[in-house]
């Protein structure tokens, strides 16, 4: 079931809340959100869903032996036992077909790979598992006494499927004691009406162009920018609308979680553009793994070796294949390259150059997430460079667009650049504005009432013809 289907919306969104608020006590609340939860998931996950069940089993158990006992050597074996257990079944569904296939290919015999069915938001839950595992070993929290608010924690269904990931500190008080006032209701609601529009009318229309250029538009020079440029800003707005949606439904139901995208194709760096995208998954990277690495305290190698370390496991977390490790680790040589090298002549550029070379650096890098074939991903860096590359090493000059890239580009004119602009912070500037006038809470309030129900009737019926709707993100 994803946030944006007539199933969701119409029938399971207000069966859930209206059960929700009619429930009295907070323990009949979590035992409906709970249940709800799980029905979500087993919606589209009915027999996977035993594998998150069997991971938060064994990290319940692992943390209570933790807090147990004093004696470091079985404090640190019940860590291992659940970071280990909730690692392999990760390992198992995401990563052991590619480990085959590859193990294959040095092999003299074929090898038999099983296709194995990924399940759904396996890469999200599996970190926040350990984070309250790893947590309650720290002594940053308590252990969780009841197993069904930890259960709670992981499947909670506004996060659940594609975060972001909440941090078990972060909410843990919140299981045990919140509550939801009218305006958290009503700016929960405009949050999730907002990322809805996001995805329905931004994201779902810019894939629908991605679609319709084949080969990542790597017939012409202009096709393939035009194509990297639309998925740039797809994938923007189908996993920053997906955020949108996870916070506001968060914020219905009485949880606060953490923003996870602050508008990072307005950034002057890659470091910045790091800082503003997927943020929580670059704080888990950061203190699950960097910092215990070392981090920076131990010279200038070490902190780029645990750079690495860190965005090769950041490419490979998005998925199963050679390409997203080659995208970690361009970025994180980038990243290297502006803390080491580049510092001061990043400084002295322009500021409009810099947010230029910032974003071509954006698109470049979604230009090698997209794609996932070796083959595919050197055609299309080469038709971003302008040259396609015969069987014999004959490189041959690109037309600037093909009839393709024209059809698209005349069939949705304006649109991208419309949806350009929509990623840049040009709605709280505008609210901004309008604060500043007299009466300017009134009519700032009156405005986002108006707009809400008007971008969730647009949705709907965007929804109603769309056939083009999927989250990108489910697939990690």
């Amino acid at each position: 079931m994803v946030f944006s289907s007539m199933t969701f919306l119409l029938l399971f969104l207000p069966i859930v809340l209206l059960l929700y608020f009619s429930a009295g006590a907070l323990r009949w609340k979590n035992a409906v959100l709970l249940l709800a939860s799980l029905l979500f998931y087993a919606w589209g996950e009915p027999v996977c869903v035993l594998a998150m069940l069997f991971s938060t089993a064994v990290n319940y158990l692992c943390a209570a032996a933790i807090v147990r006992t004093d004696e470091p050597r079985r404090r640190k074996a019940a860590l291992a036992v659940g970071v280990g257990v909730s690692l392999a079944l990760l390992f198992y569904f995401k990563y052991f077909s590619f480990a085959l296939q590859n193990l294959a290919l040095l092999l003299p015999r074929p090898l038999s790979v099983p296709q194995i069915r990924l399940p759904i938001g396996i890469s999200f839950y599996t970190f926040q598992v350990l984070t309250y595992t790893v947590d309650v070993y720290r002594g940053k929290v308590p252990a969780q006494k009841s197993f069904p608010r930890l259960l709670l924690y992981v499947s909670c269904f506004p996060q659940l499927i594609a975060g972001p990931i909440v941090q078990y500190a972060d909410v843990a008080e919140q299981l045990d004691g919140r509550s939801t006032s009218v305006e958290d209701f009503n700016e929960g609601i405009e949050r999730f009406v907002a990322g809805l529009a996001k995805k329905v009318l931004l994201a779902n229309i810019c894939g629908a162009a991605v679609e319709a250029l084949p080969g990542g538009g790597a017939a012409s020079l202009g096709g393939a920018w035009y194509h990297a440029f639309l998925y740039t800003l797809q994938i923007y707005f189908d996993f920053s609308a997906y955020s949108d949606m996870a916070i506001g439904l968060g914020r219905v139901l009485g949880f606060r979680y953490k923003e996870n995208f602050n508008y990072p194709y307005v950034s002057f760096s890659a470091t910045e553009f790091w800082r503003r995208w997927h943020i929580s998954l670059g704080s888990f990277f950061r203190d699950y793994v960097y910092i215990p690495l070392g981090g920076n305290r131990r010279g200038a190698a070490r902190t780029a070796l645990n750079l690495l370390v860190v965005w090769a496991l950041t490419g490979l977390w998005h998925g199963a294949a050679w390409n997203f490790l080659l995208w970690g680790l361009y970025f994180g040589l980038l990243l290297i390259l502006e803390r080491f090298v580049l510092k001061s002549l990043i400084e002295k550029t322009p500021r409009a150059l810099r947010w230029a070379i910032t974003f071509v650096i954006a698109v470049v890098g979604w230009a090698i997430f997209y794609e996932t074939d070796l083959h595919a991903l050197g055609v299309t860096l080469r038709a971003l460079l302008g040259y396609a590359a015969s069987p014999d090493g004959t490189r041959t000059a690109l037309p600037l667009l093909d009839e393709t890239a024209r059809k698209v580009i005349a069939q949705y004119s304006v649109f991208p650049l419309l949806a350009f602009a929509f990623s840049l912070p040009l709605v709280p500037a505008a609210k901004k504005a309008l604060l500043a006038g007299k009466n300017g809470e009134r009519r700032v309030a009156a405005l986002r009432a108006v707009s809400t129900a008007l971008l969730f009737a647009l949705s709907l019926l965007f929804l109603v013809g769309q056939s083009y709707n999927p989250f990108i993100y489910f697939r990690f």
